[in-house]
């Protein structure tokens, strides 16, 4: 999948619920599907959205290991050079629950330095101040203070985060409320959708932000809303 820089600028725009909204209109998707569950939490949920592509592994930190905490970074690192865009590190933490943190601020310093647009684990993290620092997007399920025995096990597999099996190079987009993957046929034409809709939830937001609503007000702002949006799922269906 090639996007060009534009287009991922354009996508970072916009909040992941009015990607998933967008994502839905298109439906080449069952609604409940493709999008991360609420075990999966943004660790700085200050920093904008979060727009990059799946560079997947699988991570262990109970059991003992013969590599160092950073042996498998340089492989991830070479991996990273072949995705079409900014890499987002997604890990599996095989150890359920999590025996120690995925990562710290040596592991999210060198990924920034390498040119990646966040990280996700189903795991933990920890150093959160110094990371926080970065302003480098972070995902996970919790906090811990060791690394344990951590290490990491294979590159570019498929994962199962938060739900859902994420793919080596799927396009994920991420801020506060979540992470969803999205289906690298429409990409293109989310942003653009994405401005039409909000343009449609305006006739309620404006509405009743303007003080002393009714109800039949409502419904015909309502109504508008709802005409607007099936004629842009229209449009984007054709």
């Amino acid at each position: 999948m090639s996007l060009s820089i534009e287009t991922l600028n354009a996508l970072r725009q916009y909040d992941t619920p009015t990607v998933c909204n967008v994502i839905e209109l298109f439906d080449v998707r069952p609604r409940s599907t493709g999008y991360m569950n609420a075990s999966i939490q943004a660790c700085f949920p200050n920093l904008p959205p979060m727009v990059g592509f799946a560079l997947t592994s699988e991570f262990r930190a109970l059991s003992p290991s013969r590599s160092d905490a950073y042996g498998g970074l340089p492989a991830q690192l070479e991996a990273m050079q072949s995705l079409p865009g900014p890499p987002v590190i997604v890990f599996q933490d095989l150890d359920v629950p999590s025996a120690a943190a995925t990562f710290g601020e040596v592991m999210c310093s060198t990924y920034k330095a390498f040119g990646a647009a966040g990280l996700i684990t189903s795991g933990t993290g920890r150093d959160l101040d110094q990371v926080a620092a970065l302003e480098f997007p972070a995902f996970t399920s919790g906090t811990c203070c060791s690394h344990g025995d951590c290490h990491i096990l294979s590159i570019n597999v498929p994962v199962v985060v938060g739900g859902i099996t994420i793919y080596p190079g799927d396009l994920l987009h991420g801020d506060r409320n979540g992470v969803t993957t999205i289906p690298p046929e429409i990409a293109s034409e989310i942003p653009d959708a994405c401005e039409e809709f909000m343009k449609a939830e305006a006739h309620v937001i404006e509405y009743v932000r303007q003080g002393t609503p009714t109800v039949q007000g409502f419904q015909e702002a309502a109504q508008a809303m709802s005409a607007d949006i099936r004629a842009l799922a229209d449009r984007l269906r054709r």
